[in-house]
């Protein structure tokens, strides 16, 4: 199964399948930054983040319109996000790798 199949089944949405690719890339990108801080960084990313890259694409997904909101409350539904499009809970779960000089 593909990533974007698998994006498919958690985005119940009809939602074009170019944006849930850009979405995919934009989560691969935000693994690969955090992955390699440092250098050169591979075309794709490792096996083990594919699931990861699923979870973090499903977020973006979610904060479209309402990118880089602190706080919002209306009919007793409250939103704060703690980082700008990918909570930091997801970003703990990727091993940035250095080298050494």
């Amino acid at each position: 199964m593909t990533q974007l199949e698998r994006l498919k089944i958690r985005i119940t949405e009809n939602v074009s399948d170019e944006l849930l690719s850009d979405i995919l890339e934009s989560a691969k990108a935000v693994i690969l930054s955090r992955r390699f801080p440092f250098g050169e960084q591979p075309l794709e990313i490792e096996p083990r983040y594919n699931d990861l890259q699923i979870r973090i694409a499903v977020e973006i997904f979610n904060k479209q319109g309402a990118e880089g909101e602190l706080a919002h409350s209306e009919n007793g539904v409250s939103r704060t996000y703690s980082s700008a499009n990918v909570s930091e809970e997801l970003l703990r779960e990727i091993t940035p790798k250095a080298g050494v000089v």
